[in-house]
């Protein structure tokens, strides 16, 4: 029997880390990137985030104080047995984890859901795919690709599934195993927030589930590594609010690439590190 575990886990492992070295070749990661770019250079997308920013700070400020003050002693005693003297930072980490997790399904649920699908739809505009968002919501007369748009006629982004925050608790004791187990439960969660980053293009171009599978898998490595840099960006609750913004538009620029057919064999832009230095 502990060969056949034996077995399983070295099996995973190497899985892990041929879809980890797929993901770095993609160089989906640096949408998240871009993404900061070019919401900080077009300022008509800060919008939707101004009229969101003080609820929702106020909601990040309180969620991970609470978790601080009753979850972070009890996680960090619990972690000195497998880590030792890593155990405060680690566990400090993992709150910080906790606490984003938490404050995201909130914040999307409660406060910026139609916030960001304005963002999304708005990059979209920008970016001379207006066909595609017209299938999802009414387009006006503007002088701005945000001033453009109109009711939405289509669902917005999935609400919070509570599938995600279960997967979420089942991968957390991976963190009790020093640094390889956090390594592993961020490339997890990147695999989940990837897909999730391009809901709402999947809803605009109208696929069905096994449309949205096939695509998915096709670009596997890709969403891995978008949703990895994603997740790291916005592991810290009060700058997750901007991270949440910053990595939508980066979404979006990325299904922008994909809805012109101007991608490489990795699913991304083969001029996407270029267009990172260029700092749009």
């Amino acid at each position: 029997m502990s060969e056949r575990v034996k077995e399983v886990a070295v099996q995973e492992a190497d899985r892990i880390k041929t879809l980890t070295t797929d993901a770095a070749r993609s160089g989906a990661y640096l949408y998240p990137i871009r993404g900061m770019a070019y919401f900080l250079s077009h300022r008509e997308l800060w919008k939707p985030l101004t009229a969101k920013l003080v609820p929702t700070l106020s909601l990040g400020l309180g969620v991970t104080t609470f978790m601080f003050v009753f979850t972070y002693l009890p996680q960090a005693a619990i972690m000195t047995f497998t880590q030792g003297p890593l155990a405060a930072v680690s566990a400090a980490l993992l709150v910080l984890s906790e606490s984003s997790t938490i404050f995201t399904m909130l914040s999307k649920t409660l406060l910026i859901e139609d916030a960001l699908v304005d963002t999304f739809d708005g990059v979209l505009m920008s970016k001379g795919t207006t066909d595609l968002v017209s299938s999802g919501r009414q387009i006006k007369a503007g002088n701005s690709p945000m001033a453009r748009l109109g009711k939405v006629i289509k669902s917005p982004l999935a609400r919070f599934s509570p599938n995600a925050l279960i997967r979420y608790f089942m991968y957390l004791p991976l963190n009790f195993i020093p640094v390889v187990g956090t390594v592993m439960f961020v490339i997890l969660q990147g695999r989940r927030m990837g897909p999730s980053a391009h809901t709402r293009y999947f809803q605009l171009k109208g696929w069905n589930a096994a449309q949205k599978e096939k695509h998915i898998e096709e670009n596997k490595a890709a969403y891995t590594s978008f949703g990895v840099a994603a997740a790291l960006l916005e592991l810290v609750p009060l700058a997750s609010i901007l991270f949440a913004f910053t990595n939508t538009v980066g979404a979006a620029l990325w299904a922008a690439d994909m809805e012109k057919g101007a991608v490489n064999e990795h699913g991304t832009s083969p001029h996407l590190r270029e267009q990172v230095k260029k700092a749009e």
